[in-house]
């Protein structure tokens, strides 16, 4: 019982990993941005790999208060359904500029 609790956690655990990959790839499409983000939710797992420079990724943090790895990996649990706008628009914003 206690092993097929911990299976179903982790589906879900997964799954909105998932859907926060899909939710972030539609907030970049409605922000402006006309760039290619397949590759958010063609990847697996818990980190994102954007492909912003380390201009780009520093930018993210001085300007928005976006914190990410200094190449460029996004940590999708840190990504929830109240900040993936704000986050979407802040990368639409330094791949842009």
């Amino acid at each position: 019982a206690l092993c097929a609790q911990w299976r179903a956690e982790c589906a879900i655990m997964a799954k909105r990993i998932i859907d926060m990959r899909a939710a972030l790839k539609t907030a970049m499409i409605k922000a402006g941005s006309t760039k290619n983000w397949d590759h958010i939710t063609q990847q697996i797992g818990m980190f994102c790999f954007s492909g912003m420079t380390p201009d780009q990724v520093k930018s993210l943090k001085d300007d928005h208060h976006v914190y990410i790895t200094g190449d460029g990996r996004i940590s999708m649990a840190g990504v929830t359904t109240s900040n993936v706008d704000y986050i979407a628009k802040a990368i639409h914003a330094v791949t842009s500029a």
